[in-house]
């Protein structure tokens, strides 16, 4: 999963604590990610999905760890996957990891992920790698 700079920057500033914080995935339509420019909700929420099983903003991920993998040298972020219940949105094109303050321009971004999966009215869910959602080296 590519990560945002600002989340690079802001993970060196200890400005993100994922054991503790909001960690959201959230559903973009006919979105250009920029790990640049894009720093927080308030640069994406503009390409958010709306309609039947979609909350705005997003699903909070659950039983989030992050730990220390001394055997391959890294930080693990871990939780489980997210469903949307019922999604009917049309194909999303991509799916945001943020840390959600509530607030869009405080919520900053931390990675995403390019999906092409339609969605058709039953159970969509974004399933993460078995080795983590983000991985630190």
């Amino acid at each position: 999963m590519p990560l945002y700079n600002e989340f690079k920057m802001g993970a060196m500033l200890a400005r993100h604590n994922n054991s503790t914080d909001t960690v959201k995935v959230g559903l973009l339509t006919g979105h250009t990610p920029n790990i640049d420019t894009h720093t927080t909700w308030a640069d994406v929420v503009a390409n958010e999905v709306s309609g039947t099983g979609y909350t705005a903003r997003g699903i909070a991920i659950a039983n989030k760890t992050v730990t220390k993998d001394t055997t391959n040298d890294r930080g693990v972020f871990d939780g489980d996957n997210v469903t949307w219940t019922g999604l009917s949105v049309g194909t999303p094109s991509h799916a945001i990891l943020y840390k959600d303050t509530g607030t869009n321009a405080t919520s900053y971004l931390i990675g995403y992920w390019a999906i092409s999966t339609a969605s058709n009215g039953g159970d969509y869910t974004l399933a993460f790698d078995a080795t983590g959602i983000v991985l630190l080296t």
